[in-house]
């Protein structure tokens, strides 16, 4: 359940500007939306020209530059330090390739994630100074590497760091540090992945050569994998970069990233953002995941075809094993929450598990966000250690969050969006607390919430509309694809596709009729049914089938047209303070006030439909009680498992409810979760 916000559009704003530009109005309207203000900045915006600001606007470039060219000019050696995710491999990748170009002596190193762990460490710089290495450059790490940079510098090794996460107060003493988001930097841009920092760097050691055509011809296709797989957004200069990466791409620049296409089965297809991020990235990342990163690097680097077709198959399985683990994590993730209604009703899921894959802990942290609509920690304990992967919403700094936790971790690191750790296994529990605590003090409440780009008719979007939208593209974070919504629309048939897999729903409105898919439920979890008035949010793309072309809607969310999520999700959050010890006032006490005819008419329900198997917003929709609210009706059926009249587990977002046999009579106001309302 999310909830839904109504962007505000202006037609006839969006009809003069169309005029200008010669764009379709509809296009015109859904590049309003995003906040442009004149038709010269949709020009530059739509306009396919790349246009990338002085790389010599950031901080210590110019050193940066020095020290690797007296590098070069010296045959001295030269290893590229990058990280085991697709953005670090991408960077390592592009930094490597150019560097042999100017016949470098160069090489890299990418850390195991399970024995190394995240970022430089003092074991591979040993190593790296056995091999007589004199220059370390980082990528996609470093920031926070004060301590392994002065160790090098003991060994006499000189290190340049790049990197794009948030620098800890104290900088590393290397010979130039690169980072957009340090505080004396005055850069324009700063939202790059760390492949976005390496390509800047490769165009300041281009200096008064740069052909940025050439550059982008040679290494786009990489950035654009790296920096769609790394979630940061796709405005400005990583807007272009991925749109120039997506032509190389689908040109087959690259052997072993048309290697990769052609064993993911979409070898002949146009590829978007989208597949990226689904497609080649997930197979990037699952050499790091399974620590072998060093597969993905050669993959990207490589001449060789035929050595191109073995990595690129080796990919595809080891991404097979990757979803394995990451189901296996995921379902052991959501049984302990299932379990336990205090941890799950937090603010911020904090949820561990003994020996959970290092490697895929943050995918499970991802899906776990998505299922309960939370920021979420999942921590793999070894021992007496344990690593953890963050996750979050929008509203919640996540970096922020774990920093006010600092003095429970070892190491910890990331972004608003997502971050890394390390901490004592004794630890967890205090964290969970901790950062709740801030949570808690915050004023913002962090709903999850789904954007509306228009509401519109069935049947109203053409196939014309729908191509027109390209103009936006590519699509991703900071630039997500436009979801519109059919309200107020009644379902005329549910179907089930795919053996039950997959849900297709037909509904009409107002003598207008249409279908939709919906790929994230299984048509028995599927909760709405014919003659159901809901509200269907969608997102849109051109089904060909015998040459001919037709929208399809697929369904991102869906809900009943009458229910105000945004006051359900807050009812809901009142009920879960009260779970987890909150103290609560009088209007919160009020929004959880149930009376004996409320507990009958759920029990009654309940009784008669054998019990129930949806969200608790459902049950709350078909029960058709007004004076009950979200956060009383879970108070409802607590009471009642309390008192025995019921059986109550959850399935991640689902409620599942057994009425009990032959249960004794008791007197419902008794049950222990209301003596803290009285």
């Amino acid at each position: 359940m999310k909830k839904w916000t109504l962007s505000k559009g202006d037609k006839s704003r969006a009809a003069e500007l169309a005029k200008k530009l010669g764009i379709s109005p509809f296009a015109a309207a859904m590049l309003l939306i995003k906040g442009f203000e004149s038709a010269d900045e949709l020009r530059s915006y739509i306009s396919a020209k790349p246009d990338f600001a002085d790389p010599f606007s950031i901080k210590n470039m110019d050193k940066a530059v020095q020290r690797i060219e007296r590098a070069i000019d010296d045959e001295e050696k030269v290893c590229i330090y990058g990280d085991y995710d697709a953005d670090g491999v991408t960077s390592t990748a592009v930094m490597y390739l150019y560097l042999k170009s100017l016949w470098c002596d160069v090489s890299y190193y990418i850390p195991a994630r399970e024995s190394e762990g995240y970022g430089l460490n003092n074991g591979a710089v040993d190593k790296l100074h056995e091999q007589g290495v004199t220059l370390i450059i980082t990528v996609d790490n470093g920031i926070s590497a004060y301590e392994q940079v002065k160790y090098a510098a003991s060994l006499g090794i000189d290190t340049v760091v790049t990197d794009h996460h948030e620098p800890p107060e104290r900088l590393p003493e290397a010979v130039a540090v690169v980072d957009p988001h340090r505080k004396d930097d005055e850069s324009a841009f700063k939202h790059f992945s760390g492949v976005g920092v390496a390509f800047k760097l490769i165009m300041a050691l281009e200096r008064t050569n740069l052909d940025l055509e050439e550059l982008l011809d040679r290494f786009s296709d990489i950035c654009a994998i790296g920096t769609v797989a790394d979630v940061v957004s796709l405005s400005g200069e990583n807007r272009t970069l991925v749109r120039e990466g997506l032509k190389r791409i689908n040109e087959n620049k690259n052997i072993g990233i048309t290697a990769l296409k052609r064993l993911s089965g979409c070898g002949e297809r146009r590829l978007t953002s989208g597949d990226i991020g689904f497609i080649l990235a997930p197979r990037i990342n699952a050499g790091g995941r399974l620590d072998l990163s060093q597969k993905s690097v050669e993959l990207l680097t490589t001449y060789d075809e035929g050595r191109a077709e073995e990595l690129a198959e080796e990919l595809c399985r080891n991404n097979d094993e990757r979803k394995r683990i990451e189901r296996e994590i995921c379902d052991a993730a959501v049984k302990a929450l299932d379990e336990n209604e205090s941890i799950r009703s937090r603010k911020v899921i904090v949820v561990a598990g003994e020996g959970w894959h290092q490697g895929v802990i943050g995918l499970a942290a991802a899906r776990i966000k998505e299922i309960y609509g939370k920021p979420t920690i999942v921590i793999s304990v070894d021992g007496d250690k344990a690593k953890g992967s963050a996750r979050s919403v929008e509203g919640f700094s996540m970096i922020a969050g774990v920093t006010h936790c600092a003095e429970l971790l070892s190491i910890f690191g990331g972004h608003p969006m997502a971050a890394g750790m390390s901490l004592p296994a004794e630890n967890i529990d205090d964290l969970r607390e901790k950062i709740n605590e801030y949570a808690d003090a915050l004023s913002d409440e962090f709903l999850p919430t789904i954007e509306i780009a228009a509401r519109l008719r069935p049947g109203a979007l053409g196939t014309a509309d729908v191509e027109s939208l390209s103009l936006l593209e590519p699509y991703g974070a900071g630039n997500p694809k436009p979801v519109f919504a059919f309200g107020g629309v009644t379902l005329s048939d549910v179907v089930p596709l795919k053996d039950g897999m997959y849900v297709k729903v037909l509904f009409r409105r107002d003598g207008a009729s249409g279908s939709a898919v919906s790929f994230s439920t299984s048509y028995d979890a599927f909760p709405y049914k014919k003659g159901d008035r809901v509200d269907l949010a969608v997102d849109v793309k051109i089904n060909e089938y015998n040459g001919i072309k037709s929208v399809s809607p697929q369904i991102r969310e869906i809900k009943f047209t009458d229910d105000d999520n945004e006051a359900l999700l807050r009812s809901k959050r009142v009920y879960e303070e009260y779970i987890t010890g909150a103290k609560l006032d009088l209007k919160q006490k009020n929004e959880l006030a149930v009376s004996r005819d409320d507990f009958a008419a759920v029990y009654r329900f309940l009784r008669s439909s054998g019990g129930f198997k949806y969200p608790a917003e459902i049950l709350l929709h078909r029960i058709e009680r007004k004076t009950l609210t979200l956060g009383g009706l879970l108070l409802c059926i607590k009471a009642m498992e309390q008192l025995g009249l019921v059986t109550c587990a959850h399935g991640g977002e689902a409620l599942i409810i057994s009425v009990c046999e032959n249960p004794q009579k008791v007197d419902i106001m008794s049950a222990p979760i209301l003596e803290g309302l009285k």
